[in-house]
C-alpha cells in the first residue's frame, strides 16, 4: 500500500492525500491551496491529479480547504463516488457553487489587466457549470455506517465535531497480496469540546494502525469556552458605549453560526444591548438554512435550547438581520449608530467584509474582532499583527479601530485536544503522519505525540512525498 500527500503537507491548506490499495486509488479530501495569490492560483491549477486515476474521492467535511478543488478533479476526468455525510452534501451545494461564482469574478479581473498587457488570457479554475456536474457523484452516508467503497476496502465515517457534518473517516483494508488486515484513520479536522450546535468529536478507542492527523493549533492552547462568550459580551458593550460598529470577519460556514447561536444567549439572557446585529454575506444565509435542516448533528445543549427558547429557531431573534441583496449591504455603510455586522471572508481576502472595514477601520470608536486564525500573508494576519495601515483595494487605510482577537471559537482542537483525542486510542498507531499545520505547528505536535502518548514512527509528510507501508 502507498500513501502520497499532495496538499496539508507542512501548510494548513489543500487538503488532499491518496491511498494505493489493490491496484485501486483513494483519494481523501481535495481542498483548494489559500494564501499567496499567485503561488496558491498556479498550485490550483495544475489539480490534484489526473482525475481518471482516482477510483473514489471521500471528504471529511465542506470547508473549501478540503472540497473546493472537487470541480476540478472531476473536470480532470473523475467518474467515481464522492462519499460523505448529507450535511456535507448539503453545504457543498452551495460552498462550491460560491466558489466557483469567485473563480469566474477573479479571472475577468485578471484578464482586463493581461489582455492590455498583450498576454494570454486564462480560464477559470472551474465554472458553476463544472461544480453542477461533479455534484452528480456525492452520495451521502450518514455516520457509523460501515460501506465498502473498493474491492477490499470499508469505509466508516464518524463525527469529527469540528463543523456540520464533518468526519474523522476510517478505511479497514484487506490488503489482498499481503492478506494483511489494518485500518488507517484520517482525522479529518479535530473539533473541540463543548463546542455549541455540533456534537463533540468521537473517540475512537480501537485506535487504528495508520494514523493521518491534524496539527493546525498542534503549538498552542485555547481559553474555556465560556470565556469566549464573556469577552464577546464585553467587547459588544464597549464597542456600544462609545457609539461604534463592531465587525466581525467570520467564515460564512461554521463560525458565523457558532457566533449568532452564542449572540442570540447573551441577548436571551440580558447581557448585550437592544442593538441591531446584520448578518452580511450570501453564503452565510444559504448554509445557515442548510444548519436548520440537519438536526441530526446537533448536540444535547442546542435540541434543550430549542426546547426551551421561544424564538424556536437558534439562528433568529428580534434584533438579527440577514442582508438579503447588494442594496441592504450597501445601506450597512451608511450606518451612523452602533450595530454589530458579520460578514465573510473569514480570513479577510475578499467578499463584502472588505467594503465595511475600508468604512469604518480609521474610526477609533468601531472593533474589529477577529475569531478565527488567519494565514500568513492575508490581510486578516495583517489586521491581527496590528500594522499601523493595511491596503484595501488598492487604497491605504490607517488602522484606528480597535482590533480584538477571540480564539476561543474556533473549531479546531488545539494541542492538548488533539492529544486527548489520540490518546483514547486503546491500539497505538504503528504510523504516523502529521498534516493540516505549518512546520512548526506540525513538529511541535509529532514531539508531544511521541513524548506524552509514546506514539512512534511519526512523519511531517513535504509536498507530494509518497510512503509505501
Amino acid at each position: 500500500m502507498k500513501i502520497s500527500f499532495h496538499g496539508a503537507a507542512r501548510t494548513v491548506t489543500g487538503s488532499q492525500h491518496i491511498i494505493e490499495v489493490n491496484g485501486y486509488r483513494i483519494m481523501l479530501d481535495c481542498g483548494l491551496f489559500q494564501g499567496k495569490r499567485k503561488e496558491a492560483f498556479e498550485l490550483n491549477r495544475k489539480g490534484p491529479c489526473e482525475g481518471s486515476t482516482v477510483d473514489a474521492l471521500v471528504l471529511s467535511h465542506a470547508h473549501i480547504d478540503h472540497s473546493g478543488n472537487i470541480p476540478s478533479l472531476v473536470k480532470n476526468g473523475f467518474t467515481g463516488d464522492i462519499y460523505c455525510t448529507p450535511a456535507t452534501r448539503d453545504l457543498c451545494s452551495v460552498m462550491l457553487l460560491d466558489s466557483a461564482y469567485i473563480q469566474e469574478k477573479d479571472v475577468i479581473y485578471v484578464n482586463k489587466k493581461r489582455k492590455k498587457q498583450g498576454k494570454n488570457l486564462f480560464e477559470p479554475l472551474y465554472t458553476k457549470e463544472d461544480v453542477v456536474n461533479a455534484m452528480q457523484s456525492f452520495i451521502g452516508i450518514s455516520y457509523n455506517r460501515k460501506r465498502e467503497i473498493v474491492p477490499g476496502v470499508s469505509l466508516t465515517l464518524v463525527d469529527a465535531g469540528h463543523m456540520l457534518g464533518s468526519t474523522h473517516i476510517i478505511l479497514d483494508i484487506n490488503e489482498e497480496e499481503s492478506d494483511r488486515d489494518f485500518r488507517l484513520v484520517f482525522s479529518g479536522d479535530i473539533g473541540r469540546e463543548g463546542i455549541p450546535i455540533i456534537r463533540d468529536p468521537t473517540p475512537l478507542v480501537e485506535g487504528a494502525d495508520i494514523l493521518i492527523i491534524e496539527s493546525t493549533y498542534g503549538n498552542r492552547l485555547h481559553p474555556p469556552y465560556p470565556e469566549s462568550d464573556n469577552a464577546l459580551e464585553r467587547i459588544i458593550n464597549k464597542t456600544y458605549s462609545r457609539g461604534g460598529v463592531l465587525l466581525i470577519p467570520a467564515f460564512a460556514v461554521g463560525r458565523t453560526q457558532q457566533i449568532v447561536y452564542t449572540l442570540h444567549r447573551l441577548y436571551d439572557q440580558g447581557l448585550i444591548p437592544d442593538i441591531p446585529i446584520y448578518v452580511d454575506s450570501p453564503l452565510a444565509t444559504n448554509t445557515t438554512d442548510i444548519f436548520r435542516m440537519h438536526p441530526e448533528c446537533y448536540d444535547a445543549e442546542m435540541r434543550n435550547f430549542l426546547l426551551n427558547d421561544h424564538h424556536t429557531n437558534p439562528f433568529g431573534f428580534e434584533t438579527l438581520n440577514f442582508t438579503e441583496n447588494v442594496e441592504q449591504s450597501k445601506s450597512l455603510n451608511t450606518l451612523d449608530e452602533p450595530a454589530v455586522i458579520i460578514s465573510a471572508s473569514g480570513m479577510m481576502e475578499g467578499g463584502r467584509i472588505l467594503h465595511h472595514l475600508r468604512n469604518r477601520i480609521s474610526d477609533p470608536r468601531n472593533t474589529i474582532l477577529v475569531t478565527g486564525w488567519q494565514a500568513p500573508n492575508t490581510l486578516g494576519r495583517r489586521v491581527v499583527n496590528k500594522e499601523r495601515t493595511i491596503k484595501i483595494f488598492g487604497e491605504d487605510f490607517p488602522v484606528k479601530a480597535d482590533v480584538e482577537v477571540i480564539t476561543g471559537f474556533s473549531g479546531h482542537a488545539d494541542r492538548d485536544e488533539i492529544l486527548a483525542w489520540a490518546g483514547a486510542m486503546r491500539n497505538k498507531p504503528e504510523h504516523v503522519f502529521v498534516v493540516h499545520g505549518e512546520m512548526e505547528s506540525a513538529q511541535a505536535l509529532s514531539d508531544s505525540l511521541q513524548e506524552v502518548l509514546g506514539f512512534q514512527n511519526i512523519t511531517i509528510p513535504d509536498i507530494n512525498q509518497v510512503f509505501e507501508i
